[in-house]
């Protein structure tokens, strides 16, 4: 009986493991630099329902801190906007490397992710030798 419980309070706790998630929990462990004003070719737009997510290449444009366009790569190398209908009309605030979401009609979430705004990886720590046998 207590596996059971366990393993039913784990299953719960566990995000669902989609693109965006992952981009997500990468930015929550190593944090992001400032997103500048200006276009990105190399944004990822994510739209969500639930657990599921999809992940796009895409492009944003950036002005005072805000995504106020977002457009998806198409096969051939052009753009396309996304335009979708939105419940609310909130700005696309960018915090930590990740915009807000805007929430459609359809109850669909739409983020932008900017990659290259992500923070390196933090070194490791350099293990001390073990000690020798004239030591």
């Amino acid at each position: 009986m207590f596996t059971a419980v366990g393993l039913n309070a784990q299953t719960a706790s566990q995000e669902p493991n989609n693109c965006y998630t992952k981009w997500k929990n990468k930015f929550e462990e190593r944090g992001a630099e400032d997103v500048k004003d200006g276009i990105y070719d190399d944004a990822i737009v994510c739209f969500r329902n639930g657990n599921s997510a999809e992940c796009f290449t895409g492009r944003a444009e950036v002005k005072s801190g805000k995504v106020i366009a977002m457009y998806l790569r198409l096969e051939d190398g052009s753009y396309e906007q996304v335009k979708k209908k939105l419940k609310f009309d909130v700005p696309m605030v960018i915090t930590n490397g990740i915009s807000a979401a805007l929430l459609t009609m359809d109850d669909q979430l739409i983020n932008v992710i900017f990659p290259k705004a992500l923070k390196p990886k933090k070194a490791g720590y350099v293990k001390a030798p073990e000690p020798g046998g004239d030591e």
